[in-house]
């Protein structure tokens, strides 16, 4: 997994490329964007559908135990993950799974037709944030 902060708050994560650094959890890369304790939200534009990226029993206990133990970070600094797909068939299904990728992660998924809307939708959000207003 990559995670690419070079455009803090705005941080895209590609599940299907390989990271930097391969040989760093990328536990550690989300652990330093909250030690940030800063607001941003993240991108992906691989679609919810990929099936790439399946994880072992074990890494979704580890993964599950990593995010009990982050979640308030979780909540209060991710204001949410904005995934850009075109389909609007594969936006509205997304619906559904949005109920409860929020209950477990702590963040919404939110879902945007292109780069563009995906973009406007993170500042919207981050501009809320700013100015004390609840987010979604």
């Amino acid at each position: 997994m990559l995670i690419d902060a070079a455009r803090f708050p705005l941080v895209w994560m590609r599940m299907n490329a390989p990271s930097n650094n391969p040989d760093a959890s990328p536990f550690s890369e989300f652990e330093a964007l909250l030690a940030r304790k800063e607001p941003f939200v993240l991108f992906n534009d691989e679609g919810l559908d990929t099936g790439e990226h399946a994880h072992s029993p074990e890494e979704m206990k580890q993964t599950s135990l990593w995010m009990k133990r982050h979640k308030g970070e979780l909540r209060t600094f991710v204001k949410a993950m904005v995934c850009i797909e075109s389909s609007a068939a594969k936006r509205l299904a997304a619906k559904a799974f949005a109920v409860v990728y929020e209950k477990f992660w702590g963040y919404p998924i939110l879902m945007a037709a292109n780069k563009e809307d995906a973009l406007t939708l993170a500042q919207e959000l981050l501009s809320a944030q700013k100015a004390g207003a609840p987010i979604l």
